[in-house]
């Protein structure tokens, strides 16, 4: 009746007992060293980087979004300015409007009192 001797370091059959869950564990971290948790490794790396890919996903969309909201504004300013400058333009280039300015400027210009003439090319 001798009994055997057993190292309980390296006993398998104490590993292999399911043990159940508690917060202590958890806290403790011996939580991720159980076999189960182990196994699925690579699954729980594989969520952890569809997370961060989500997120970076989120806040370069929201990003995105700020940068179009403030180009729009931009489209919106440039266009009124360039109605501005358009219509400042048509004002200018009526003829009294150049006479004025030619007054203004002292250029010593005149108007032409005569009618503009067509000439023809006689030598056909």
């Amino acid at each position: 009746m001798a009994k055997e001797k057993r190292n309980i370091e390296f006993d398998q059959s104490i590993e292999e007992k399911e043990k159940a869950f508690s917060l202590r564990d958890l806290v403790d971290g011996n939580v991720l060293t159980r076999k189960a948790v182990l196994k699925q490794s690579r699954f729980i790396l594989l969520l952890v980087l569809i997370a961060f890919i989500s997120i970076a996903n989120r806040n370069h969309a929201e990003k995105t979004v700020i940068r179009l909201s403030r180009l729009q504004s931009d489209v919106k300013e440039l266009r009124a300015k360039s109605i501005t400058i358009s219509s400042d333009l048509v004002r200018i280039s009526w003829q009294s409007e150049v006479v004025r300015l030619v007054n203004r400027y002292e250029l010593d210009l005149k108007d032409n009192m005569e009618p503009p003439k067509k000439l023809i090319d006689t030598e056909e």
